[in-house]
């Protein structure tokens, strides 16, 4: 999910050097909202991995 975010930043900067705002507010867009999923899932896990590990070696 961090790569698809990336992708789409690269795409944003390419439209916006080219001059197709429409499009890279667009990308922009999508990028900020993959990466801030990408954040949620991978604080999720982290807290589900801290937890996990306690109750195992507790």
């Amino acid at each position: 999910m961090l790569r698809w975010a990336v992708v789409f930043f690269i795409i944003s900067i390419i439209a916006a050097i080219f001059g197709f705002g429409g499009v890279a507010n667009a990308a922009s867009d999508i990028a900020q909202v993959l990466f801030f999923i990408f954040i949620v899932i991978f604080a999720v896990m982290l807290v589900a991995g801290l937890v996990a590990g306690k109750s195992i070696s507790g």
